[in-house]
């Protein structure tokens, strides 16, 4: 099904619908959410750790930390915010900004549901989406939920996305990660133990309470139930955002979206490569935030990869040497390699040993293994290219690059 001309995706669904349930006709508001999800259940903390538990929950973001230790982690008093990680800054995704366009009450029923049990008194939504947030904004005229809830502005940088730098800029600061890496649940908002996640997460929660561990286990798979959303793109006839059981086939999902044949990368811009899609299944972590992108055959993959490395270069924050030089480095390394200079694979390999585990945050960390991983692949290609030839295409701008720099 297509839907809101304002959401600028195309939203499927592989099997039943959850998250996207309801919304054929766009938008749902307070009514339509309340006729297709029903009335959120009143849970205590009790209650959402072991449904959590039992059907082992990840977040929905990059990291794909388990629900239930989160939850586990924060104190049993004084937890000062919620906080919906709303900033989806990876240039290929669309689910969560879809979400909160399209589903916010679905957010919203997760996120205070949770602040009511754990006794926090803040919710904080933080969006760099303009869309997105007038439809959350608009969405709290709806509702009464009895807490403080306010929906936050953030930068739209990539780095600008990561859980430390979303609190940054909540209580103030700079949208960047700091150097300390101390979790949300220990010190978040205000440096007060907070409960931080992403929307799909929320949403996901929502969906848990409502139907209880086992209705929500009916989906996916036996280690990992329930339902994911895909943001799929690159050479695909029908790209968009697919709610899919986890576990289904990458193999599956590719012809859903009339993917052409070729290389596919997992994870976005800090993913990885794999030369075709065959003998995978779609499951957290691997899947990561769940972003698939085709690359077909017809474009130049390592020309592809260094325009991306381009972008993720002036991503930096600017915090440490590992990112601002070490991503500089790589950047001109794929350029030489890429036009056929040997010096450009060997400083490549030698670089991105160096960069890994030595950053600030894993921006440095994420970009190496999205470089090293093309290397692995496109293996045939760096030797084309290194023979002087090179691999006979052009760069067709497959890879989806925004403009613009930190």
């Amino acid at each position: 099904m297509t839907l809101s001309h304002a959401t600028r995706v195309d939203v499927r669904v592989i099997g039943d619908a959850r998250l996207l349930a309801g919304l054929e006709l766009g938008r749902a508001d307070r009514h339509r959410h309340l006729s297709t999800h029903g009335a959120q259940p009143e849970l205590t903390r009790e209650d959402y750790t072991k449904l959590s538990e039992a059907v082992g929950l990840r977040g929905r973001g990059g990291a794909a930390f388990p629900v239930a230790l989160k939850l586990a982690d924060l104190p049993t008093r004084g937890i000062e915010a919620v906080v919906v990680n709303g900033s989806e800054s990876e240039p290929v995704s669309r689910k969560d900004r879809l979400l909160l366009t399209l589903a916010p009450h679905l957010v919203l029923d997760g996120a205070t549901g949770l602040a009511r049990a754990l006794g926090a008194p803040h919710v904080l939504i933080a969006v760099h989406d303009m869309e997105a947030a007038m439809s959350v904004r608009e969405a709290l005229m709806e509702r009464n939920d009895g807490l403080a809830i306010e929906v936050t502005d953030t930068p739209g940088r990539f780095v600008a996305g990561e859980a430390r730098a979303v609190l940054s800029a909540l209580d103030g600061g700079l949208a960047i990660p700091p150097g300390r890496r101390v979790l949300p649940t220990r010190k978040g908002y205000h440096r007060r133990p907070t409960l931080l996640s992403n929307v799909e997460t929320f949403a996901q929660l929502a969906v848990l309470a409502r139907l209880g561990a086992k209705r929500f286990s009916s989906t996916g798979l036996i280690s990992e139930p329930g339902t994911q959303l895909l943001t799929i793109d690159g050479a695909v006839q029908r790209p968009g955002v697919i709610e899919t059981p986890i576990g289904v086939p990458l193999e599956a999902v590719l012809r859903f979206a009339g993917a052409e044949a070729g290389p596919v990368l997992l994870g976005g811009y800090h993913g990885r490569w794999l030369p075709h899609g065959g003998g995978v299944v779609l499951k957290r972590p691997e899947v990561s935030a769940g972003i698939i992108l085709a690359l077909g055959t017809d474009t130049c993959p390592l020309g592809e990869v260094h325009r991306v490395s381009q972008w993720l270069a002036s991503q930096s924050a600017g915090q440490c040497g590992p990112c601002v030089f070490g991503l500089a480095s790589l950047v001109d390394d794929f350029d030489r390699l890429a036009k056929g200079d040997p010096s450009g694979w060997h400083d490549a390999q030698r670089h991105l040993g160096l960069v890994p585990g030595r950053g600030a945050c894993a921006h440095p960390d994420g970009s190496a293994r999205f470089l090293a991983s093309a290397l692995e692949v496109f293996g045939e290609d760096v030797r084309l290219h290194l023979a002087g030839g090179g691999c006979g295409r052009q760069v067709r701008g497959v890879l989806p690059v925004p403009g613009g720099s930190w």
